[in-house]
């Protein structure tokens, strides 16, 4: 069974027909890029996915269950988590305790009001650090990080939930040749622990990442399927060659 099964989701905003009939299926910890040109519903189906969005018809299922109308939360507790674009750090706490707020967030009320996490915490967000390379930083403000770092962060917040499903809204934007790079690895290490959908202009990047590709185009599906038939797929070369 699939983990994540979306069919027929369609979103309409006023007279933009931001979806049409988009179908997606993602397995157990696979990597699925979605590619597309600018506006072609990209990040509008992750939104959905995520709840950001509700659809205008279709439905979407997550691990055998209908989502489809789920709040945000309800889909996070089931094990969805989406980083957008943007980074949402808090800039003004230090790297290690930006970590630590978030894994809190998954621990019981009373433990938080009596001040025992901190402590035993501590190992899991040095352990999270250390595996995105910023170990060094944890006692810096997040503010102080560079761009790629505070990507970088961003991802480590959004798997604080142990997530079975990581939604990552062009995680790559605005990093050098280099930062993609030590992204692409971080992400390969991700590969046992949960699936991913991801979200890309960067080919190179998303090829060396991606088992499969989704191709949008105006809202639909061109095409899909595995790097090498996206790569010789002639109606993605036509898309990209006249209007990317």
């Amino acid at each position: 069974m699939p983990l994540l099964e979306v069919c027929g989701l369609t979103k309409v905003f006023g007279r933009l027909v931001a979806l049409d009939g988009v179908d997606l299926t993602v397995g157990e910890n696979e990597f699925h890029g979605l590619i597309g040109p600018n506006g072609s519903g990209k990040s509008t189906l992750l939104k959905c996915v995520a709840g950001a969005e509700l659809p205008t018809q279709g439905t979407i299922r997550f691990a055998g269950r209908d989502i489809t109308a789920a709040r945000p939360s309800e889909r996070a507790s089931a094990g969805i988590s989406l980083k957008f674009q943007i980074t949402s750090v808090f800039p003004a706490l230090t790297v290690y305790d930006n970590v630590l707020l978030a894994l809190q967030a998954r621990t019981p009320t009373a433990a938080l009001i009596f001040s025992r996490t901190r402590r035993s915490l501590h190992e899991p967000v040095m352990h999270m650090l250390e595996q995105f390379h910023l170990s060094q930083r944890c006692a810096e403000r997040a503010a102080a990080l560079s761009h790629g770092q505070q990507q970088w962060l961003g991802i480590v917040l959004a798997l604080a939930s142990e997530p079975r499903l990581l939604l990552l809204d062009e995680p790559t934007a605005g990093l050098s040749l280099e930062e993609r790079r030590v992204t692409g690895e971080l992400l390969l290490a991700l590969k046992d622990r949960c699936s991913l959908v991801i979200v890309e202009h960067d080919l190179d990047f998303i090829h060396s990442v991606c088992d499969r590709l989704t191709v949008l185009d105006q809202g639909k599906v061109l095409d899909c399927g595995t790097v090498s038939d996206i790569q010789n797929s002639p109606k993605v070369r036509e898309v990209y060659l006249t209007r990317v």
